[in-house]
């Protein structure tokens, strides 16, 4: 049995999106509406305040950054980030 070859970021990369809030650059990708996809680099982890704040509580898990996921909602209104797979599509 051979492993296919994972090719979804050949047709669409992650792009740089900057947190309009702590300037924290990761890179993002939006698979579609649902689905988002950000790799944290360990400067920018390191610039967020929510995710220091989350690592500071006992037992509490960082899931996401409020004010990241609006900027990457801005991102995709101005066209830098794109949605792979429309609701539609």
């Amino acid at each position: 049995m051979s492993v296919r070859p994972d090719v979804r970021l050949a047709d669409m990369p992650m792009v740089p999106v900057a947190c309009r809030a702590c300037g924290a650059e990761v890179l993002a990708r939006k698979g579609s509406w649902q689905q988002t996809s950000v790799q944290w680099t360990k400067q920018s982890a390191g610039m967020c305040e929510e995710r220091r704040l989350s690592e500071c509580l006992p037992g509490r898990i960082f899931l996401a950054c409020g004010q990241l996921k609006e900027s990457i909602a801005a991102a995709v209104v101005a066209g830098v980030v794109h949605v792979v797979q429309s609701e539609s599509g």
